[in-house]
């Protein structure tokens, strides 16, 4: 079974949001039930990244680079990138897989692929 992360419609206007908002930015409802919630895709372009070199010390690593990517549906997120040698405009995929992992917990998000 394939994990998803999910965007937020507003039953009113139909304006995606990601990550969760109490209040639509577009219509302006905040009714908690007026949101449905819908898979984000998992293809998209890599608008910008940088590298974090100095991690905080429950990182398995000692380097992280982070990509800005722009899925198919116009929305942006921000998640691991996985490329050796990654160019403004490229093509990646994503898969949700464990970003951070503590003693006692796990942390999800978009780590993304060349592709």
């Amino acid at each position: 079974m394939a994990l998803e992360i999910y965007a937020y419609k507003c039953r009113k206007c139909g304006q995606l949001h990601y990550p969760y908002r109490m209040v639509c930015k577009k219509c302006g409802k905040n009714d908690v039930f007026e949101f449905d919630t819908v898979p984000l895709p998992k293809n998209g372009k890599l608008l910008t990244f940088t590298t974090v070199h100095n991690l905080p010390p429950d990182f398995n690593v000692a380097k992280l680079t982070l990509g800005i990517v722009e899925l198919e549906n116009g929305m942006r997120v921000t998640g691991q990138l996985k490329a050796p040698s990654p160019k403004m405009g490229m093509r990646v995929t994503g898969k949700v897989e464990i970003v951070r992992e503590a003693e006692y917990s796990k942390n999800f998000g978009f780590v993304f692929y060349p592709g």
